[in-house]
């Protein structure tokens, strides 16, 4: 019985040490990518983006806006949209920033991804005629990334229909 006891402890040992192994290269993976998710973000608070070392050549956003026409997003076509948004809206993280680790679907260890939840302020600049307006938004967003750090793949959730509607004064 002694034998069976202990042959079922070194299993266990056995297990858990290949887990911290393949653990440790999500987490190594996560705290590399940690570092690009943070440069995306003081980028589009700078309105200065450098998409070519930030974005995998094929990476995708994916439109969650209500109404969306096409439900993803080309890097060429988020783009446009930023400098659209950065002409009319000055952007900031009021809150702070804590990166979470994502994990995989199936078998729920850390993959490298990065997620985080933040609040957004959006001013929209007084003019001559109207005062400024301001919205703060709760933002989730998570990235997951190629091979090379890159991002591939990017989505947001946050009310940002209501938040587009309060500073065009609807």
């Amino acid at each position: 019985m002694k034998l069976h006891y202990t042959l079922i402890f070194l299993v266990g040992m056995l297990y858990s040490c290949q887990n911290g192994v393949e653990n440790t290269a999500g987490i190594d993976a996560f705290e590399k990518n940690s570092q690009t998710v943070m440069s995306y973000l003081n980028g589009y608070q700078k309105e200065s983006l450098d998409y070519d070392a930030l974005y995998s050549e094929n990476a995708v956003m994916l439109n969650t806006r209500i109404g969306a026409i096409n439900d993803s997003v080309t890097v060429a076509e988020i783009k446009v949209m930023d400098q659209a948004g950065w002409d009319l809206y000055d952007f900031e993280i009021i809150s702070e920033i804590n990166l979470l680790p994502g994990v995989n679907s199936v078998t729920k260890k850390v993959d490298g991804s990065v997620r985080y939840y933040g609040i957004w302020r959006t001013t929209k600049e007084a003019t001559d005629s109207t005062e400024a307006i301001q919205t703060d938004l709760r933002l989730y967003e998570s990235f997951d990334f190629d091979e090379s750090g890159k991002i591939i793949y990017q989505q947001f959730y946050g009310d940002l229909t209501a938040s587009t509607n309060i500073l065009q004064g609807k």
